[in-house]
Order: structure tokens, then sequence, then C-alpha cells
């Protein structure tokens, strides 16, 4: 496939992902500064202020992700329903919008950083929410992109001539998608009710909904690269969205615990906390077990290997490593620490990264043209960025629990007991130890960018792919 036979929402597609790589580069920048910040606290001290790094490294982090999924979903669509997106010109001009918000935001962060605490601080510098820090104008227009979005998937999905399983789960998803944003918008004044529903916004939008987007796009991949059953992905997809709205909604429990809500929280939350992870492992299992029959045969390696990787990490991310943290026996110590840090950067990375970094391999091995895609740079890039993930984490956790058992186990949860157990010897080398990982994510990062820079050998497919079922 030759860019001239891109359809107009592949070209799209390919702006999208562009956008998300860059964005990703300069999220591994920020986190860098963060982590160095640890280690030299009085680094650019009334110049650049470790609040705005550390705001700059998560939301940039949100807003790659989100382009990925929404480049991936322009890229499938067609093919998968066999129809051109409907309004493919609003969403080509609301791409550049979003693109011109992602910078006013990121040059007001910079420049602007803070304001004081009334209604034009709100609306025009800084929310002071995590992970919503952007002013509510950069708010309405992201979602704006947004709802641009789900009208191009839900009236393409219409007007196909033909709707499939995975369609509808993920017209489903759109509704959540846009509604619970919302609360990114409101100012409440009693914290703890603030609190209550921001975990509604951080767990059910960025967690759950999109635990379903990228369900979809996966089983999208998982056809398209191994020849997998649709019968067998969209089976999985149910169960996905099933345990989402039972066990999801009911995890969410794991962020009442210290926020004034009833006790029964502490049950419901640590028991449901672990399993929304479960189909998507589930449908790869099952998918490379179905592929075992025919010897794991794939024109896509790397691809290949990064849904492999991502199944298996967002398991051990999101589900063991949550789960070992939010129990409420545990949590009570772990809370707020590096421990949860290093959980944070794992599920984000198992859940979500992997996936849209295969969806960047499928997507260079068809515009390419390419039969068969593999090489060496790109084994660079997974063995880089997956060592530097596993070190960071681990890195984490060991400062986290030095946290855990000296500044809160032993010390109380005192001011004096926080800075004894950050000048502890495991706290102090586990942030050097993230650090120096953190390098070595970003020599997998320019491998990466490398890899998807460098033109392929034209090799034909080695494999003939059976058609999805």
């Amino acid at each position: 496939m030759s860019r001239s036979e891109l359809t107009r929402s592949q070209k799209l597609a390919l702006r999208y992902f562009a956008a998300a790589v860059t964005l990703f580069g300069v999220m591994i920048i920020f986190g860098l500064l963060s982590s160095l910040y640890y280690l030299f606290p009085g680094m650019l001290f009334e110049v650049f202020n470790f609040n705005t790094s550390k705001i700059l490294h998560i939301d940039v982090l949100v807003i790659w992700l989100l382009m990925g999924f929404l480049g991936s979903v322009y890229w499938y669509l067609p093919k998968e329903l066999d129809h051109e997106i409907e309004g493919i010109g609003m969403a080509e001009i609301f791409f550049w919008i979003f693109c011109a918000v992602v910078a006013a935001v990121a040059v007001i962060f910079l420049f602007v950083q803070y304001g004081p605490g009334n209604e034009t601080t709100l609306w025009l510098i800084n929310q002071g929410r995590k992970y919503v820090e952007a002013p509510r104008w950069a708010a309405i227009g992201l979602l704006a992109v947004m709802g641009v979005f789900a009208y191009n998937v839900a009236v393409t999905a219409m007007r196909a001539k033909r709707m499939t399983g995975i369609m509808w789960v993920l017209v489903l998803d759109l509704i959540p998608l846009l509604v619970v944003y919302l609360d990114a918008f409101p100012a409440d004044p009693n914290m703890s009710r603030d609190l209550y529903w921001w975990w509604w916004l951080v767990h059910m939008w960025v967690e759950s909904t999109w635990e379903v987007m990228i369900g979809c796009i996966m089983a999208l991949v998982l056809m398209d690269v191994m020849g997998t059953s649709r019968r067998i992905v969209e089976a999985w997809l149910y169960i996905e969205v099933m345990l989402v709205l039972g066990a999801g909604i009911l995890g969410l429990g794991h962020h009442y615990f210290w926020i004034g809500t009833p006790k029964y929280w502490l049950s419901i939350g640590g028991f449901f906390s672990a399993l929304e992870p479960l189909p998507l492992l589930g449908m790869i299992v099952h998918a490379v077990y179905d592929a075992g029959m025919h010897r794991l045969k794939t024109n896509n390696r790397p691809a290949f290997y990064w849904i492999t990787t991502e199944a298996f990490l967002n398991f051990i991310g999101a589900g063991i490593w949550g789960f070992m943290m939010t129990l409420p026996q545990i949590n009570m110590f772990s809370h707020g620490t590096q421990w949860t840090v290093s959980h944070g950067h794992f599920a984000f990375y198992g859940a979500y990264v992997c996936g849209v970094i295969a969806v960047l391999y499928v997507v260079k091995q068809q515009v390419s043209g390419v039969g068969f895609l593999d090489g060496r740079l790109w084994k660079w890039g997974y063995g880089l960025l997956n060592l530097g993930m596993v070190g960071m984490v681990m890195a984490l956790l060991m400062a986290g629990m030095a946290q855990a058992f000296y500044g809160r186990a032993i010390g109380g949860s005192t001011l004096m007991a926080f800075v004894n157990a950050s000048e502890n010897p495991w706290f102090v080398s586990g942030m050097w130890a993230r650090t120096i990982f953190g390098f070595v994510f970003a020599g997998g990062y320019v491998a990466l960018v490398c890899s998807m820079l460098r033109a392929p050998k034209r090799v034909p497919a080695l494999y003939p792919q059976p058609e999805p079922a």
C-alpha cells in the first residue's frame, strides 16, 4: 500500500501517529527532568519548578496516548466498515485545533506556570487537579475534539454496509468517553467531595473507557497481524465490557479508602481492584494459542512482540502491581508513595503504550508495502524500552517500600518521618536507579523512532494469513 492509495482517514491517522510519537519524546524529557529533581532538589530554583515538570510529564502522557488511540481508530475504521469516515474534513480541521491547544497549554505551563486562586486562573492558566491541570478553555477544546471523533465513528457506523461486534463495543464506549470527561470542569470547594468525583474521571475515563478502547484496537490488530478469528476477539471484548461495568465501577472504591467515604468501600474496592486487565490478557492468550495451531507464523514480528508484551505487562502492571498495593491493609502505608508511582508507570506502559507501539508497526508495514517486517533496530527499541521500564518500576518499588516502612509504618506519617524516609539509603538508591533506567528508556525511544523512519527491506510475505472469520 503506497501513500497515494491511503484513504483520507488513514492519512489523518498518520498525522496523529506523528504527533503522538513526538509527544512521547516530550513526555520522556520531562520524566527525566522530574526524576533529577529528586536527586538535586535545588535544581532550577526560581526558574522552573518540580510541580510543573511533573504536570507536563503526566499530562503529555495522557495526550499522546489519546492521539495514538484516535490515530488507530481512524486507521482501522474504513477497513472494518468498508466505508470512508463521515465528516472527515471536520476531523482534519480538529486535528490541527488539537495540536494548537496542546502547544498553547505547553507554553502556559512553561512560562506562566501558576496564577492566583480565582476563576481567571481556572479558565486561563491551570485548574490544579491532577491529570486535568489544563485550563478550562483547553478542556473545552479537548471535549470538542472528542465530540468530533465520536461523531465520525458513530455516523460512519450507522451509514456503513455492515456493523461488527467490535464496532458496537467501540460506539457504546464513546458515550462514557464523552460524559465522564465532563467531570474535568467542576471545582468543588469540599475536598472529599471533589476527590470523590475526580476519581470517576481518572478511573472511569483514563482507565475503564480507555481499557475498552484499547481492547477494540487490539482486537483489530490481532486479526490483522495473526489472522485471529473475529469470534475469539469479540467474545473477549464482550467479557471486558461486562467486567468494566461490574468490577471496574466497584474497583473504583480502592480510591475511596481515605477520603471520608463509608467503610464498606474497604472491602468492595479491595476485592474488585485487579479484575479489569483479565479480559485483554485472555483475548491475547487465546489468540496466541489459536495462532499456535499454525506455529505462530506472522509477517510482522515487531507488532507481534509488542502485542504479547502489552497483554502480559498489562496483567502484571495493572493487575498484580495494582492488587499488591490497593488492598486496604497495604494501601494505608503505600498510598501516595513511590510505590504508587511504580504501579502507575507499569500499568500505563503495559495497558496502553505497548498497544500503541504495536499499531505503529502495523501501519509501518502497510504503508511501506513490505510483505514481511523484521530487522535489528526494532529489537533494540523493544529491548531498551522494556528494560528501562522494568528497571524504573523496580527502582520506584524499592523507594516506595522504604517510604512505606520508614515514613509510614515506623515513623507514623509525620512530616519529620517523611523527611527521614526521603533521606533513607534505600529511597535514595531507588531514585538514582530510576533515573539511570530512565535514560535507558530514552535510548529505547530513540531506537524506536529510528526504526520507524528507516525504510524496511523489501521482503515478500513469508506466511499467507487466513482471513479472520
